[in-house]
């Protein structure tokens, strides 16, 4: 009786023994099973931060997921490591890439899967987007969403608050008049903002793409090239010949430091060096993390002889494009994680910690006035993005527009540097611009 007791202890101890092995091993293997979703970026090292803790969030919330990220230097970084990728299990699932501005060329490379056809097999469910249908970033010719809006920014001016009260200017808020800004960047350059008074990273948006827009101008012919037959032409008239002869005399007289790339100027006024910047909004989080800084927000400035009211500046950044070839698994794991960073909170938190314009409504309606305290503008800026834009800054259309805004910041170089007057590098640009359209 006792052995036959005894053995059938050992028995039920080496089945228990045998269970828990087999429960490990199957939580092993399920474990295993996770589906990877690999994604690129090239977010700034604040922006990255931000972005490696919501991916942590997501990781520990589930497990049939697993997201792994890999960050690069800069945007031509990460499209030289797509070219290099020859193979589908070389590419990531999802990557940060801009539309350059010909998002239908973006949608309509081999490796790549427009998010409308995701999202037609898996949908994205009670998520409104925020930006305006009728802006066409990141839509094809259609009006469809081709890529995830996940890094959309918008120009403006960063305004140092302790700068504008040391110089005693009174409100302590930037002129949106360009000529009222000039005097207060005199006053600024003699009260304590001599090295620095204004400076940019943003020469192309701030002094061409966006004197455009904001003046309610149109950048290029054709309806910015959204309704042209053929290529559309830029006539850079004397609106962008007074401005640039005025930034030229600016960095003469020593009230705007030339663009400084980088991170250079972001760098110089987080730290409280300059009075004023022209960047993106992408920007804002790192700035309000710099616990010294004491900064708001304002929109870019116009001319009120051109415009009586100043109209809205073109979206850009960047979005999460969704790559072509994976499995059936592979595609529902990355709609997964798409969908769970449009839900309300997550999508607010990206939006209130780093600047980029909100995904959703839902993420804006979920953002209370506190967080706008002491932003200046801030809120109406981001408002003005959710309803139709202008005809004017909807968007534009151009081919090989890479190549000819890296051409035009190196015409604004030399013009800036007093090597070329301003109309003709302008007149220089325009042409050169119509060569590069012509070229595919």
């Amino acid at each position: 009786m006792k052995l036959n007791w005894l053995y059938g202890a050992l028995f039920s101890g080496r089945k228990l023994v045998w269970a828990s092995a087999g429960a490990m091993l199957m939580s092993s293997v399920a474990a295993s099973a996770a589906t990877e979703v690999r994604v690129w970026h090239s977010l700034s090292p604040y922006n990255k931060e931000i972005f490696e803790g919501l991916v942590k969030d997501f990781n520990r919330d589930q497990k049939d997921v697993t997201v792994k990220l890999k960050a690069f230097a800069n945007e031509d970084e990460v499209e030289a490591a797509l070219e290099a990728a020859k193979k589908r299990d070389e590419r990531p699932q999802l990557v940060q890439l801009d539309d350059d501005r010909a998002p239908d060329e973006v949608a309509g490379r081999s490796y790549i899967q427009p998010l409308n056809t995701l999202l037609a097999r898996y949908p994205i469910k009670d998520a409104k987007w925020f930006l305006s249908e009728q802006n066409t970033f990141a839509r094809d010719n259609k009006g469809r969403l081709v890529a995830f809006p996940y890094m959309v920014d918008v120009p403006v001016m960063f305004y140092n608050v302790d700068a504008f009260k040391k110089a005693k200017l009174q409100p302590t808020v930037p002129q949106r008049a360009w000529s009222g800004l000039q005097d207060q960047l005199v006053t600024l350059a003699n009260n304590g903002s001599r090295t620095c008074p204004l400076t940019s990273d943003q020469p192309v948006s701030i002094n061409l793409e966006n004197l455009a827009a904001v003046n309610n101008q149109l950048y290029a012919g054709g309806d910015n090239g959204l309704k042209a037959k053929s290529k559309p032409a830029f006539s850079f008239d004397s609106m962008y010949i007074r401005h640039l002869s005025l930034m030229i005399s600016w960095v003469r007289s020593e009230l705007m430091v030339k663009p400084e790339y980088n991170s250079v100027a972001t760098k110089r006024f987080a730290a409280g060096e300059c009075a004023v910047l022209f960047s993106t909004s992408e920007n804002l989080g790192y700035f309000k993390n710099s616990k010294k800084l004491d900064f708001a927000i304002s929109g870019l400035p116009y001319y009120p002889e051109v415009t009586k009211k100043p109209g809205n500046p073109f979206v850009g950044g960047s979005a999460l494009w969704v790559t072509a070839g994976h499995s059936k698994d592979s595609d529902a794991a990355s709609a997964k994680f798409l969908a769970w960073l449009a839900q309300p909170k997550r999508a607010a938190e990206w939006y209130q910690a780093t600047g980029f314009l909100p995904l959703t409504d839902q993420a804006f309606a979920l953002t209370d006035n506190g967080y706008y305290k002491n932003l200046g503008d801030w809120k109406q800026l981001v408002a003005a993005n959710a309803t139709s834009p202008g005809a004017n800054s909807r968007g534009f259309r151009i081919d090989n527009y890479p190549r000819i805004r890296a051409m035009f910041r190196q015409t604004l170089e030399t013009a800036l540097s007093g090597n070329q007057p301003a109309p003709t590098a302008l007149k220089t640009a325009a042409a050169e611009a119509a060569k590069m359209m012509a070229k595919k």
